[in-house]
């Protein structure tokens, strides 16, 4: 069992102690779906990179947005998004923590 909370606290205060404002850790790796919590300080930013298969995107803390092809989905905290087959990044507004889910293949 996986306790969410604590690691949302404890890669929050990873990522505010990283010089590069980020920690990641594989929570679950099942064949092949992927789930990764994801930590991020204010401003900082994933570079837009390639699509899985399929994935989603729920905001455990803070607020990010998912920037596609130019524009911005704003997510806060219990919003849930699916990530569309597009080049695709995320930026942090405040310090902020995601559970990103993705299948690859």
């Amino acid at each position: 069992m996986v306790d969410l909370e604590q690691l949302v606290a404890e890669h929050a205060a990873l990522a505010a102690e990283s010089p590069h404002g980020r920690s990641a850790h594989l929570v679950l790796h099942d064949g092949v779906l992927r789930q990764t919590v994801i930590a991020l300080t204010a401003g900082t930013s994933l570079d837009e990179h390639n699509a899985p298969a399929a994935a989603s995107v729920q905001v455990l803390r803070g607020r990010v947005s998912l920037t596609i092809a130019g524009r911005r989905e704003e997510l806060s905290t219990g919003q849930l998004q699916a990530v569309p087959q597009e080049r695709h990044g995320l930026l942090a507004h405040i310090d902020s923590v995601v559970l990103l889910t993705a299948v690859t293949v």
